[in-house]
């Protein structure tokens, strides 16, 4: 896996997957997809491996999709976009599956899909500097890789609702205290306590860890929000407005949709 955009490394009994792709911010690109893929298999096939951590390089988790990919694909039609959701959410439905913990160790931007990879996790340690955003409303798009089930879950319906639909930053002592995050540590101290919390498993019953993940686990209702997110994206891709949004994205310009709004329009004078 040496040519893949990420390292794979065993502590013990754990497994550390750091993404690192500088120059992509370690965006989900192709070779970044198909490396997760090929490391969260070899983790489900290690049975000695009783822990899985997810980490970023470069002063970044994840940047989340790759929207230069996504604008080279804008010929496809709702089929292909749908396929394309599909084999994307493979590797998600797999983290949110696996039945040994997984601890995403956020050090810098955490960002639409990359915030659903944190999300995937069932412990989350930051850094001060970790910002959480699900960016989607600001390229015409709907949040996707299962976070219309994982945030409910951990902030609630009305919460998730506005971090979703405001696109906004969430900064690490706001994610602390909505409890996306469970741990704040220095940059220097992120990575060895989230090894240290993953080692702690290495003495602990495989089974009982696998049941307590089961039982905790609502399947049906995170097959449900696969399938809504991959039907409503495949529209959604499609749109001028989220075509318009990327085009912008990429030539470095504001984009259209802002949270909050700097230029609101003005409140319609009360009538006698």
């Amino acid at each position: 896996m040496s040519d893949n955009p990420f390292r794979f490394e065993r502590h013990g009994a754990t497994a550390l997957v750091t993404l690192d792709s500088a120059a992509s911010r370690n965006a989900l690109t192709k070779p970044m997809r198909e490396g997760l893929a090929q490391a969260v298999a070899q983790v489900k096939a290690d049975r000695d491996i009783r822990a899985l951590v997810l980490a970023g390089a470069n002063g970044s988790f994840c940047a989340g999709g790759d929207l230069r990919g996504i604008s080279a694909a804008s010929q496809l039609e709702s089929d292909g976009w749908r396929e394309r959701m599909y084999a994307t959410q493979g590797i998600f439905r797999e983290l949110l599956t696996l039945d040994r913990p997984v601890i995403a160790a956020v050090d810098g931007a955490a960002y639409g899909a990359g915030f659903s990879l944190a999300l995937t996790a069932d412990f989350v340690l930051a850094t001060p500097r970790a910002r959480f955003c699900l960016s989607f409303m600001r390229i015409g798009l709907v949040p996707d890789c299962g976070a219309t089930y994982t945030l409910p879950r951990i902030v609630g319906a009305q919460r998730a609702r506005e971090l979703m639909l405001s696109a906004r930053e969430v900064t690490a002592r706001e994610a602390m205290q909505l409890g996306i995050a469970m741990e704040l540590h220095e940059s220097a101290e992120l990575l060895p306590r989230a090894l240290a919390l993953a080692g702690s498993f290495a003495a602990a019953s495989p089974l009982a860890v696998s049941l307590v993940k089961r039982i905790a686990a609502d399947p049906g209702a995170m097959e449900a929000a696969f399938e809504a997110e991959a039907n409503a994206q495949a529209l959604c891709f499609q749109t001028t407005p989220h075509r318009e949004a990327v085009r912008q994205f990429l030539d470095k310009q504001p984009p259209a949709f802002q949270w909050p709004n700097p230029h609101p329009n003005p409140l319609p004078q009360a009538r006698e």
